[in-house]
């Protein structure tokens, strides 16, 4: 099967290697697109150190074409979205049967582009910061795969008013377009919010952002760390503070998730997935490469170049 590797000299190749096999409790997928997120960006730059050469691709979707076992063998010919540990950038992929999404409610290049951001953006609004109906909620990272998402989840929950902080001023527009009551650009914030505070923030950025995040959070607010996107300093924060205004900081990681707890992240993305299947939450893809463009995909994520999802066509 043809697959892209990234070699131990850092460049992606595209290569024959033999068809994976699914182990007890997995399917092997063959592969129609790939979802490209920030997972294989950390992957390139070295942040996850994983054994080269290795097949990056953490999002795959197609149709399963066999089954290990303990996997009922119904599940054969099943139009899934998988979220997997990397492989997907190639003609075939095993992945957990538990993580193997149904995604017969929507195309198959749609349910690559619903890949690990559709359910981190769920679980970001109504499992980790719980926006409840009324709330005020601050979205960094607004242009990208889960913050287009999460504004519309955000919306689906009731909140009061979305603002959305961009990398760029050609992004200001495209996040309007996702339930954003007001978008700013990184460099306007938070100075152009006057003295606004909110009751739920969603920080993938880090750095002097997270500071900046921590003194717009309202009493009794909930701010959400998913991410490092700018910085990876750590940043220190009082917990006696916190606890005088009644405020809390909180964590979320997807891949974490994924190894400890499966099934309650399978349930969030079975929620996620009925959402867009209905038309309710619209993933956005916005740009499409073929296999022997997967560095420019993933380059341009890491450059802030990506508006929305992208993918990657396999076959």
């Amino acid at each position: 099967m043809r697959a892209v590797v990234l070699d131990t000299d850092d460049q992606f190749r595209v290569t024959e290697l033999p068809e994976p096999v699914p182990g007890a409790g997995e399917v092997a997928i063959r592969v129609a697109y790939a979802g490209v997120q920030y997972g294989d960006v950390l992957v390139r730059e070295g942040h996850f150190p994983v054994p080269r050469p290795f097949v990056p691709g953490f999002e795959a979707a197609g149709e399963i074409v066999a089954v290990g076992a303990g996997v009922p063998e119904a599940r054969i010919g099943e139009q899934v979205t998988a979220l997997i540990s990397g492989g997907g950038y190639a003609e075939v992929v095993t992945a957990p049967a538990t993580l193997a999404i149904n995604a017969a409610g929507v195309g198959p290049r749609e349910a690559a582009g619903f890949g690990w951001v559709t359910p981190t953006a769920y679980d970001l609004i109504n499992t980790v910061a719980r926006v409840q109906p009324g709330d005020s909620v601050l979205i960094h990272a607004a242009a990208g795969g889960v913050g287009s998402l999460a504004g519309q989840f955000a919306t689906a929950a009731g909140a009061r008013r979305i603002v959305g902080v961009v990398g760029n001023p050609g992004q200001v527009d495209y996040a309007r377009r996702f339930g954003y009551h007001q978008v700013l650009v990184r460099e306007e914030f938070p100075d152009a919010l006057g003295e606004e505070m909110f009751d739920v923030i969603l920080d993938p950025i880090g750095g002097s952002a997270r500071v900046a995040n921590l003194a717009r959070l309202a009493p009794f607010g909930r701010i959400v760390v998913y991410g490092n996107i700018a910085d990876f300093a750590p940043v220190t924060v009082s917990a006696n503070d916190l606890l005088m205004r009644g405020q809390s900081l909180l964590t979320y990681n997807s891949n974490l998730a994924g190894q400890t707890d499966p099934q309650r992240l399978a349930r969030s993305a079975d929620r996620a997935m009925s959402l867009v299947a209905d038309g309710s939450v619209h993933i956005d893809i916005t740009a499409e490469h073929g296999l022997d463009d997967v560095e420019t995909a993933i380059m341009n994520l890491a450059g802030g170049a990506t508006r929305g999802k992208s993918v990657v066509r396999v076959s």
